[in-house]
């Protein structure tokens, strides 16, 4: 695990494959860790430089005050297209998941010039909160049964770790999955507050960015090849989220995951890394 430093931060990276390759660079959604490393390993073998990276306030990157973000979606995004700067002369292959797939369409748009391909994986094309009245909205059963719980004690390991992994069940994904990966965020997040960290994964500090303004109706702007990813049985951003998005970016192509919710499974890793390749 090593860190960068970009746009006046510090963000956690993985890398996978060959450094000289074209960059193929993922925000998670918080975490780096919302990409699984089949998807990344995958998409290295098709000889491509994959680094994956932790948003702010999330994993190694910098954390100053999750409870009052003092920055904006927009500055998300800049720290994405400043990444990918500092990593490549080159522009990136940009890759979003979630609240990702939302900071890689404002940097995609913002600076077009950093970017030469787009995937939009599990997101949506407005920000967290009131939905657009075409826009399919959460599932109002799952998210009763995923909100209602009480919450864990986050400063136990174990206790969060089986919050999340029932979670994922919840939402369709694999629990035993869900566990692994919780488990490897809080032994990677650093000393200085994992508890407030480990809160994010619920996208609890998303929820407080500034997002203005829209930029829905900014999409048929892209010009960048675009692939977007959708699970099928995913109840937090309903499919008709990922069509809208492939409908109203020029040239899109959506990848419908059938038996997929809101996580990229393991057995869909190659599926979707050939269709990422193809861009």
């Amino acid at each position: 695990m090593r860190t960068v430093e970009a746009n006046g931060v510090v963000l956690g990276v993985a890398h996978f494959g060959d450094v000289e390759a074209p960059l193929v660079l993922c925000a998670g959604g918080t975490t780096m860790l919302s990409w699984p490393d089949s998807l990344c390993e995958s998409v290295a073998r098709g000889g491509r430089h994959v680094v994956r990276y932790d948003l702010r306030d999330s994993g190694s990157s910098t954390t100053v005050d999750p409870e009052a973000p003092a920055y904006s979606l927009r500055d998300l995004a800049a720290d994405a297209a400043a990444l990918a700067r500092e990593l490549d002369d080159r522009p990136a292959h940009l890759a979003g998941i979630g609240v990702g797939g939302m900071v890689a369409q404002v940097a995609a748009l913002d600076h077009p010039e950093a970017f030469s391909a787009l995937t939009l994986a599990g997101t949506r094309p407005v920000a967290p909160g009131p939905v657009d009245d075409d826009l399919p909205d959460h599932d109002a059963a799952t998210m009763d049964r995923l909100f209602s719980r009480p919450m864990p004690d986050w400063s136990d390991r174990d206790a969060v770790a089986a919050y999340l992994a029932e979670g994922a069940e919840i939402l369709g994904n694999d629990p035993a999955a869900a566990r692994a990966v919780a488990e490897r965020a809080w032994d990677r997040t650093p000393g200085t507050l994992p508890a407030v960290q480990m809160a994010n994964q619920l996208g609890m500090v998303f929820a407080r960015l500034d997002c203005a303004p829209r930029w829905r109706e900014r999409l048929p702007e892209l010009t960048l090849p675009t692939l977007v990813v959708h699970g099928r049985r995913d109840p937090f951003f309903p499919i008709g989220n990922g069509e809208a998005l492939a409908r109203e970016i020029p040239g899109a192509r959506l990848l419908a995951l059938e038996h997929a919710s809101t996580a990229i499974p393991d057995v869909a890793a190659e599926e979707v890394a050939k269709a990422m390749l193809a861009l």
